[in-house]
């Protein structure tokens, strides 16, 4: 007998706030343009804190310093994709931190149309065009103050 398990796709995210607006891209996917924070899923061998700054990097062309965990969220996607219903449980990760300066000729990632700089306001203005409901969540969660530091998240040596 084969036992399945249940297991949520983990992603980390990036909540990079600068004068009152923060930073997202727009990205193309099955469902058209989307907004996101620059976000993505981990990579073999790495913690939710390198993901994090990686994906930043990949997505913007910035690096990105964590220097602190917003929150971790989990939330169920379900898009339709032809004749397949995708059905998909993220747990995020989400980080407060530095943002460096951009790479100068660095290539966004494949599917990022663009960076843009919005106003909670417009982001809030813009929920049908977000790529996940803890999008706003996370941004608000952000503007609340919620910090908790990085040591939160243990990744034990056999991971790499």
């Amino acid at each position: 007998m084969t036992i399945s398990r249940w297991k949520p796709n983990v992603t980390v995210a990036a909540v990079i706030e600068q004068d009152g607006k923060f930073l997202l891209v727009e990205e193309l996917t099955a469902q058209g343009l989307r907004l996101n924070t620059p976000a993505g899923h981990l990579d073999p061998g790495e913690s939710p804190i390198e993901g994090c700054a990686r994906e930043t990097l990949e997505e913007t062309a910035h690096a990105f310093t964590p220097t602190a965990l917003i929150g971790i969220y989990m939330a169920r996607s379900s898009h339709r994709t032809g004749k397949n219903e995708d059905d998909v449980i993220y747990m995020r990760f989400a980080f407060a931190g530095i943002l460096g300066p951009r790479e100068t000729g660095r290539a966004l990632d494949e599917g990022i149309v663009r960076t843009v700089w919005m106003s909670a306001d417009e982001i809030r203005a813009s929920v049908p065009r977000h790529r996940s409901p803890l999008v706003l969540k996370c941004i608000e969660d952000h503007l609340a103050g919620r910090r908790y530091p990085l040591e939160l998240i243990h990744v034990h040596d056999s991971v790499r």
